[in-house]
C-alpha cells in the first residue's frame, strides 16, 4: 500500500475545503435569487369602466405605480367587471348600462391581447381619462394614443371577450369577503376595502424582496399607517342604481 506524505494529505484536505466552500457559495447565490426573495406583490384592481370613482382612482392614483417605480415590485392585475351581473339569458347587465358592458369587454380584450402591463394600462388609462371628461364615446382613439392595434375589437366581436368577462365575473364573485363596492383593491390576497387609496403603503409592507424602491423608503410614517378612509361618495356600491 502506498502511503501519502503529510504534504499530499494537506493538499487534499485543502482541495476538499475549497470544494465545500464553492458549493456553499453557490447555494447562497441560489438562495439570494430564489423566487421567494424576489417575488413581486400582486395588486388586483376590481373595477368597472364607467364608474367615475374607478376612473378617478386609475387616472389620478393607480398611475403613480408607473411614475414612482413601484411597478418594478408589483404584478398589477386589472379586472374590469365590477358590479355587473349575468342575467338568466346569459347576457351581461352593467351598473352604468350597455356602454359599460362594451368597454368592460374591450378593456378585458386589451389586457388579453397585450399582456404587457405598460401597454394595456396605457389604453385603460386613456379610456378612463375620457370617462372623467364624459367623452367615453371617443374610446377608439385610445388605440392610437396607446400605440396599439385595434385587435381587441376583433376579440370583442368574435365572442372571446365575453368568455373573458365571464371568467372575471366568476373571479369577482368568489372574492372573500365579497366586494361591496368598486374600486375594490386586493394586495397579496388582502382586501384593502375602504383604505384602497393607501395601496402604496400596503405594497411596500407586503414586499419581501431585496430591491426596495425609493418610493417605499421615502414614505412618511403617517403614510405607512392604515387610514380610516371615508368612502362616502367615493365608490360605486354593488346593487346601487345609477
Amino acid at each position: 500500500m502506498l502511503h501519502k506524505n503529510p504534504s499530499q494529505l494537506h493538499k487534499m484536505a485543502c482541495k476538499k475545503l475549497l470544494l465545500m466552500f464553492s458549493l456553499l457559495v453557490s447555494l447562497l447565490l441560489l438562495l439570494s435569487i430564489s423566487p421567494c426573495a424576489t417575488e413581486n406583490v400582486t395588486v388586483s384592481v376590481y373595477y368597472e369602466t364607467l364608474c367615475p370613482y374607478c376612473a378617478d382612482f386609475i387616472v389620478n392614483h393607480l398611475v403613480k405605480l408607473f411614475q414612482n417605480g413601484l411597478i418594478s415590485i408589483v404584478n398589477l392585475r386589472m379586472i374590469p367587471w365590477g358590479n355587473a351581473f349575468i342575467q338568466s339569458d346569459g347576457n351581461f347587465a352593467c351598473q352604468h348600462g350597455p356602454d359599460e358592458c362594451l368597454l368592460n369587454t374591450i378593456e378585458a380584450c386589451t389586457v388579453a391581447v397585450y399582456p404587457d402591463v405598460v401597454k394595456h394600462f396605457n389604453f385603460i388609462y386613456c379610456v378612463e381619462h375620457l370617462t372623467l371628461q364624459r367623452k367615453q364615446a371617443e374610446w377608439m382613439s385610445c388605440f392610437d394614443t396607446a400605440r396599439l392595434s385595434e385587435v381587441p375589437i376583433n376579440c370583442y366581436k368574435n365572442g372571446y371577450g365575453k368568455q373573458l368577462e365571464q371568467n372575471y365575473a366568476t373571479e369577482t364573485g368568489q372574492l372573500n369577503p365579497p366586494h361591496r363596492f368598486v374600486p375594490w383593491v386586493v394586495v397579496n390576497n388582502q382586501p384593502l376595502q375602504e383604505d384602497f387609496m393607501n395601496f402604496a403603503s400596503y405594497v411596500c409592507k407586503a414586499y419581501r424582496g431585496t430591491k426596495l424602491p425609493q418610493a417605499c423608503r421615502s414614505l412618511s410614517k403617517s403614510e405607512n399607517l392604515p387610514k380610516n378612509s371615508d368612502s362616502t361618495n367615493s365608490v360605486c356600491y354593488a346593487g346601487e342604481d345609477t
